[in-house]
C-alpha cells in the first residue's frame, strides 16, 4: 500500500478534530440585560479576560455589485448606543460595497468559549472628523500602507510593497498629521443580534435580539 493510501483523507482529519474541548462558560438567557450592546460587552470582557487572541476581531460580510458575498477579518473599533464600528479605505474593495450597498453582516467567534455573535443591519459612514481621529490613532505602518491605497490591486512585483510602504513612511515623517480623505469610520446599527453559545451535547443556547419600536425584544432559538 502506497503512503498515499495509508494517509487519512481530509474528511477523517476533520472528523477526527475535536470540538469544544476544554470547560465552556454558563449562560442563562433569563439574566441577560435589555440590549445587546450591554451583552456583548460582557462577552467582550470576559473573552479578554480568558486570554482569547484578537477578540475584537471579526468578520465583516458585504455584498458586490454583482450580487456575491465577500467577506474578511477586520478589528472592531468600538461598540455603543449607535452601534458597532470599524473602519477601512473608501477605495477598498469593502468600502466600494459598502458605497453600493450600505448594510452588512458582522460575526464574532471566540472558540475557547465557543461562543459566537451575529450581526445584520444598515451601515453609516462616520463623519470627516471621527474619521481623521481613527486614522490618527493607528500605528504608523497601518497609516503608511492606508496612505499608499493598493489594496487588493493586483501585484506584479513583491518589492514594489516594500517601496510604496518606504515612501509612505518618508511622507508621514514630513507630515504627522497627514489624513488619508479616503479613510471612513463605519458603523453598523443592527436589526438583529444573535448571541450563540456552544454545548458539547450540541444542545446550543441562542438568544437573538430583535429590534422593534420599543427598543429590543428577546427571542430564544432553537438550536
Amino acid at each position: 500500500m502506497s503512503v498515499e493510501q495509508q494517509s487519512p483523507t481530509v474528511r477523517e482529519v476533520l472528523r477526527s478534530l475535536d470540538v469544544f474541548a476544554g470547560p465552556l462558560p454558563r449562560f442563562s438567557p433569563q439574566e441577560t440585560p435589555d440590549s445587546p450592546q450591554e451583552l456583548f460587552i460582557e462577552w467582550l470582557t470576559e473573552a479578554v479576560a480568558a486570554g482569547v487572541r484578537e477578540p475584537h476581531a471579526m468578520t465583516l460580510s458585504t455584498a458586490g455589485q454583482d450580487g456575491m458575498p465577500s467577506a474578511r477579518v477586520l478589528l472592531l473599533k468600538d461598540v455603543g448606543p449607535a452601534g458597532w464600528s470599524f473602519a477601512a479605505h473608501a477605495a477598498s474593495p469593502k468600502g466600494r460595497d459598502l458605497a453600493a450597498a450600505p448594510a452588512a453582516a458582522l460575526t464574532f467567534y471566540w472558540p475557547q468559549q465557543a461562543r459566537q455573535v451575529r450581526l445584520r443591519g444598515a451601515v453609516a459612514t462616520g463623519s470627516p472628523e471621527l474619521s481623521a481621529q481613527d486614522f490618527l490613532a493607528r500605528p504608523l505602518g497601518s497609516r503608511a500602507e492606508a496612505l499608499a491605497g493598493m489594496q487588493s490591486r493586483p501585484l506584479d512585483d513583491p518589492r514594489s510593497v516594500s517601496a510604496a510602504t518606504e515612501e509612505a513612511l518618508a511622507r508621514l515623517g514630513r507630515e504627522p498629521d497627514l489624513v488619508v480623505p479616503e479613510w471612513t469610520l463605519y458603523t453598523l446599527d443592527p436589526h438583529g443580534v444573535e448571541f450563540w453559545q456552544g454545548d458539547k451535547q450540541r444542545k446550543h443556547t441562542r438568544l437573538a435580539y430583535l429590534r422593534s419600536a420599543e427598543g429590543w425584544d428577546k427571542q430564544l432559538l432553537w438550536p
